[in-house]
């Protein structure tokens, strides 16, 4: 089965919350736990997108990212980064290494169907 999003978040209780979100708007999602899982993940699963979370063990958000854009087969993937609120130096770091969106926490789950809509240009 084709899977729409991966999610890649650490904290539990985030990840569930994502997970619930996007299945009840409809779409497939797998999800992965550190920044080394993001990278096999996208390459095993082609996800239509990725949620992606600054903070991960292993390697960074920014790590994940910096090396999708480098790649040929990924660099188009849509990456919605999500980040702790207040942290304007992780918006202006994603947005040059190419995040396509971003989302603080905490979010209201609308913004981040909204957003994730936006990026696999649905409308709702």
């Amino acid at each position: 089965m084709a899977i729409d999003i991966l999610v890649a978040e650490d904290e539990p209780s985030i990840l569930e919350s994502l997970d619930f979100i996007l299945r009840r708007a409809g779409w497939t999602i797998a999800s992965v736990t550190d920044g080394d899982a993001v990278l096999e993940g996208v390459r095993r699963l082609r996800p239509r997108m990725l949620v992606l979370d600054v903070m991960l063990p292993r390697r960074s958000g920014f790590d994940v990212l910096k090396q999708l854009r480098a790649d040929v087969d990924t660099r188009a993937l849509p990456v919605l980064i999500l980040t702790a609120k207040g942290q304007q130096q992780d918006r202006r770091i994603a947005e040059a290494l190419g995040a396509d969106g971003f989302v603080t926490k905490p979010y209201a789950n609308a913004e981040v169907v909204g957003a994730v809509r936006k990026l696999l240009d649905e409308n709702g």
